[in-house]
C-alpha cells in the first residue's frame, strides 16, 4: 500500500527548561477515522540517524469515506544528536530528512 506524506521537519529545542527533539508532517489518508501516529522503531543502526515508524491506527468512531489530511508527530523530552530521520512505513521508506533544525 503506498502512502502520501508531505511537509516533513525534524526539530532539536535546546531552550533551556525545554529541550526536545520532534518530527512532524501530514499523511493522507483514506478516512477521518484513521489515526497516524509516528513511534520509534525496534530497529535502530548506531549513527545519530534515527529510524521512525509510520502506524495507521483505526479508531472505532463513526468516520467519513473522504481523503484526509492528518497532522502526526514525534517528540521526546531531553537533550538529542539526532542527524537525521528515516520514516517507514511497512518496511518501505516514505521520506528521509537530512536537514535537522536547531532553534535556541
Amino acid at each position: 500500500m503506498a502512502i502520501n506524506t508531505k511537509d516533513w521537519t525534524a526539530q532539536i529545542d535546546r531552550m533551556p527548561g525545554a529541550a526536545s527533539f520532534r518530527v512532524y508532517g501530514t499523511v493522507e489518508v483514506s478516512n477521518s477515522g484513521i489515526i497516524p501516529k509516528l513511534v520509534l522503531s525496534e530497529t535502530q543502526d548506531k549513527s545519530f540517524d534515527l529510524r521512525l515508524e509510520l502506524q495507521l491506527e483505526q479508531s472505532d468512531e463513526v468516520a467519513l469515506q473522504v481523503i484526509t489530511h492528518k497532522h502526526v508527530e514525534y517528540k521526546v523530552l531531553g537533550d538529542s544528536s539526532v542527524t537525521g530521520v528515516s520514516i517507514f512505513f511497512n518496511d518501505e521508506l516514505v521520506h528521509h530528512i537530512d536537514d535537522v533544525m536547531i532553534t535556541h
